[in-house]
This record gives structure tokens, C-alpha cells and sequence, in this order.
């Protein structure tokens, strides 16, 4: 375990020297921010919740997650440096966590840092405080299991532009998917089928301030899943 997270601080180190990170981080605080205050004009509304704010959140991931994620694996790759970080004396399933920690620590951090911005709404009414708990909740939930997805697929890329793409396109489906099967009318059992694996739909449920354990289990189930296949995939690689 120590040398796990050895490997994660080392792979933390890696993302906050990279003004990817910054720049994710700034990008999504700005951009929650601006569209809750001004483009969803909140204080004209004079209503005391915050979930047009948290419900942005899952748009933001679609294209943060995989910026933070795309170099995990496919990085390695380009540089050649994947034989050697699976020869370490490190168990791939550590290896493989230890990144996926590293990316959602960073994902974590956005998060929190918007408690300034939420500290400071709520200060204007009467807000809900176990409404806004369960949107964290749910937040830190479906990140987790955005970031897992994202790892997976950078192990499946041959490098960051197609590791970027490949999780752009895989969490634009699994987080509009409800909308987008209600757009085109689909049938009920269709729709029934892309609700359940929505990571949008399940997430409505924290924005009400309902911690639903068949909606968190489903996210520890998504995240454990993808990391679980991305170390057999590494495992497979090692033994070609």
C-alpha cells in the first residue's frame, strides 16, 4: 500500500505541475459560477436552492474529466514509460488506483473549492442545508465514476487526443442520454434501459436532496467496474 501511494503522490505532483490542471480548475469555477449568477440570473429569481448551480456540474465533468484524464495511461504509452511503471514492484490493480486517485483528488478539489461560492449563496436566504449536502454528495459520487471511465479509456488509447475524444464522447452519451432518448422519442423500454445507466438521471436524485443507496451503489459499482477492466486490460498488455 505505501508503495501505492507513492505512486499516487508522484502521479498528483505530475498534475499540478501541468497548467492543465489549473486551467481545468479555473475553467470549471468560473464556469459554474457565471452561468448560475448571470446566465441563469439566480438573484433575480429570489428562489433559495442552488440546483441549477450543482446541475451544472455534469456538464462541466463531460469536458473536465477527460481533460485530467486523458494523459493517465495514453501519456505513458506515447513515452514508452508503460513497461517500466508495470514492472515496478507495485501490484497493477495499485497502479491503476493510485491513478485513478490522483485524477479524482484533482476532481475533489474543484469541488470543494466551491464551498467559498456556496457558503456566500446561502448567506442570502433561507437554503436547504441537507438538499445541499446531498448535491455534494452526488457530486463527488458521479465523479468519481466519470474519472474511473476516463482512466479506462485512456489505457485504450494510443494517445491523449483519442483518450480526450473516446471520454468526451462516452460521458456526453451516459450524461445526456435521457434527454436525448426524450428528444427523439424513443420507446419506453428504451428509455426505461438508458435511465438506468444515465449518470445525469441518477444524479437528479442528490440534486433533491435524496441520498438514494441504489443511486450511490450504482456509481461505486460504475467506478469499480472500469477500473477493474482497465487493470485487466494493463495485465493482458504485460503478458503479450
Amino acid at each position: 500500500m505505501n508503495r501505492m501511494f507513492s505512486v499516487w503522490r508522484k502521479e498528483l505532483r505530475s498534475l499540478f505541475n501541468s497548467p492543465v490542471a489549473y486551467g481545468a480548475i479555473l475553467f470549471f469555477l468560473i464556469f459554474t459560477a457565471v452561468w448560475f449568477l448571470w446566465m441563469d440570473q439566480f438573484l433575480a429569481q429570489k428562489v433559495a436552492s442552488l440546483r441549477n448551480y450543482f446541475a451544472l456540474f455534469p456538464l462541466a465533468f463531460i469536458v473536465l474529466v477527460p481533460a485530467v484524464t486523458m494523459r493517465s495511461w495514453a501519456d505513458e504509452r506515447k513515452m514508452g514509460s508503460q513497461e517500466l511503471l508495470l514492472t515496478l514492484p507495485v501490484r497493477t490493480g495499485h497502479l491503476v488506483l493510485a491513478k485513478f486517485l490522483a485524477a479524482w483528488t484533482l476532481i475533489l478539489t474543484m469541488i470543494l473549492l466551491t464551498i467559498p461560492m456556496t457558503v456566500m449563496v446561502t448567506g442570502l436566504g433561507q437554503f436547504e442545508m441537507g438538499e445541499i449536502l446531498g448535491e455534494y454528495i452526488g457530486s463527488i459520487l458521479l465523479s468519481g465514476a466519470a474519472t474511473a471511465l476516463g482512466i479506462f479509456l485512456s489505457g485504450l488509447a494510443t494517445n491523449t487526443i483519442s483518450a480526450f475524444l473516446m471520454s468526451l464522447g462516452s460521458l456526453l452519451i451516459l450524461t445526456l442520454s435521457v434527454t436525448l432518448g426524450a428528444a427523439l422519442s424513443l420507446p419506453d423500454a428504451v428509455g426505461n434501459i438508458l435511465r438506468f445507466f444515465s449518470l445525469d438521471a441518477r444524479y437528479a436524485n442528490f440534486q433533491r436532496g435524496l441520498i438514494d443507496t441504489k443511486d450511490a451503489l450504482y456509481y461505486v459499482w460504475f467506478a469499480v467496474l472500469f477500473l477493474y477492466l482497465n487493470t485487466k486490460v494493463l495485465i493482458l498488455r504485460k503478458w503479450r
